[in-house]
């Protein structure tokens, strides 16, 4: 059961700060995913593009989050468009050469 990176990309056409506002309570949602380790917000102001970077537990925690309300909330809201979604499988030991923040659980 690997872990798996979830990559989703979208530009917006509201600032920095009504994005913020919007997705203050969204991030205590995501929070709480089931399978969700950590996700790290970022943004390219001058671009107007916004990326989500997700850690899971299993192919099939990111599988049901691509699936569930919140990406759906994104790829519906008009204020977002050219929206992606790509999702990587984690290479364990190059990831802990380079000191990679997730936490590797074998069984």
């Amino acid at each position: 059961m690997a872990k798996q990176v979830l990559q989703i990309n979208f530009n917006m056409s509201i600032s920095r700060s009504d994005f913020e506002n919007a997705s203050a309570p969204v991030a205590a949602v995501i929070a709480e995913t089931p399978g969700l380790t950590w996700k790290v917000w970022a943004i390219d102001e001058g671009r107007k593009e916004v990326a989500g970077i997700y850690l899971f537990d299993d192919n099939s925690s990111a599988q049901k989050y691509q699936a569930g309300e919140i990406v759906a909330m994104i790829k519906g809201n008009p204020a977002f468009s050219n929206v992606t979604l790509k999702q990587f499988e984690v290479m364990e030991d190059l990831t802990k050469v380079t000191r990679g923040p997730i936490q590797l659980v074998h069984a």
